[in-house]
């Protein structure tokens, strides 16, 4: 089938899966967590193909990590769709409503936002979050997976298109692309398409902004800071930069640059050194980090980059406006925590700081959408229009105004005799 067939398919589920109510995609929800779990041999079957395969082509540890998807992960993305049902549906809620006069009420009433093309890296995981979030909030969902994971993808949007099918699902609603061509072709379906999330670099999403007219929610790369201030709690201090940078380095949550307050730093660089060399973490820091512990020199690209793997960028700095200065012009938007038991310092910190997730003594490795409770995520965006952060179900709404008159007219409204409007609010 062509990629225009797919989406105007597409479309067309996603007319008929805006009115699907709760129950139904509930039940739809719980098919998919079972097929999952009844298939969970056959997938991981296929996932060893695509391990076979990237091991093959040389593919990092931490990538090959990623694209792992055993039973414990199995296990994993079912807890998380068991979790989704749980959570209200975020269609067809009243978000406002005004009474224009008497009886003519007007209602701003949420609702899906359509088609979505999502393109996302090599975890399998990723695929079923994406399309059980889609689902839940009433979207219909291209999905575009890392080559890596092909035969993976595979079979996991095989089983949630007959677990959906099984249902009551309208058919096409799920779709998988395959090629780069797939996504040049769909990025040209503006007609059928209402909105491109893409997950990668940089240069990645402003490739996909420079080439279509659809709606980009852009997820970038994940340049997270954790800025360990002058006030810090030592051991505190290095158990939140550990797990940030280490606890699952091939993620885009995870740090990438460290900045501390010099100081502290001769008392919390020889400490933190310490731990991180244990984890394997190459070290690369400026002169003055390397005047307190062995590093190997930092470079200016060093700053910007998105390592996703065990290495670790440090910076000693004057201070807090320092840390925020550099965050704000070199970070990625996406996540950056402060560790310090200054309460003016940290609302400082994330006043100023331009990210979507600022923390303050927790692990950038929060910035989630299954730990923000908001039922995993299709991707975090560093956007600042319509969804910000871990783009969860809330994220995947838009809303449509809703009037219900009894025969009024606009006539009557205009003119020296017109009628006056009352807005008043009605209360839910």
């Amino acid at each position: 089938m062509s990629i225009a067939k797919i989406a105007a398919a597409a479309k067309s589920a996603s007319i008929r899966l805006a009115a699907v109510k709760t129950d139904v995609k509930n039940k739809a929800l719980a098919e998919i967590a079972t097929a999952l779990k009844r298939g969970s041999e056959k997938i991981v079957s296929a996932n060893k193909k695509d391990l076979t395969t990237a091991e093959k082509n040389s593919l990092s540890a931490p990538l090959l990590k990623r694209l792992a998807f055993d039973e414990n992960k199995i296990a994993d993305v079912v807890a998380s769709i068991n979790s989704l049902i749980k959570l209200d549906d975020p269609v067809g809620k009243t978000i406002t409503a005004t009474e224009l006069d008497d009886g003519l009420e007007l209602y701003k009433v949420s609702c899906p936002i359509g088609v979505i093309g999502v393109v996302f890296e090599s975890r399998p995981d990723a695929l079923v979050q994406i399309s059980t979030l889609c689902l839940k909030s009433g979207n219909a969902v291209l999905l575009k997976g890392g080559s890596e994971a092909q035969h993976t993808n595979r079979i996991l949007a095989e089983v949630i298109t007959q677990a959906g099918q099984m249902a009551g699902l309208p058919e096409g609603w799920i779709q998988l692309l395959e090629t780069r061509e797939d996504v040049a072709e769909m990025l040209a379906m503006d007609e059928y398409i209402d909105l491109v999330i893409p997950r990668g670099s940089n240069d990645f999403v402003r490739y996909i902004m420079d080439n279509t007219n659809i709606a980009v929610l852009g997820h970038a790369e994940g340049i997270c800071h954790v800025y360990i201030d002058g006030n810090a709690e030592l051991d505190m201090a290095v158990n939140i930069a550990v797990d940030s940078k280490c606890q699952y380095v091939a993620v885009c949550n995870a740090a990438e640059t460290m900045l501390v307050d010099e100081k502290i730093a001769e008392a919390f660089l020889p400490k933190v050194k310490t731990i991180l060399k244990q984890k394997g973490v190459e070290l690369r820091g400026c002169e003055k980090t390397a005047s307190i512990i062995d590093v190997k020199p930092a470079v200016e690209e060093d700053w910007s980059a998105e390592y996703l793997d065990y290495i670790l960028s440090i910076k000693v700095v004057a201070g807090l406006d320092e840390a925020i200065e550099h965050i704000n012009r070199y970070g990625s938007g996406h996540t950056d925590t402060i560790v310090t038991a200054d309460k003016n310092k940290a609302e400082r910190f994330m006043d100023l700081v331009d990210s979507g997730n600022v923390f303050w003594n927790c692990s950038t490795r929060f910035s989630d959408g299954y730990r923000y409770g908001l039922g995993a995520e299709v991707g975090i965006s560093t956007n600042k229009i319509h969804a910000r952060g871990p783009v969860g179900l809330k994220g995947l709404v838009i809303y449509k105004w809703k009037l219900v008159g009894t025969g009024q007219i606009v006539a009557d409204y205009s003119g020296s005799a017109a009628k006056k409007f009352t807005h008043r609010k009605i209360e839910n």
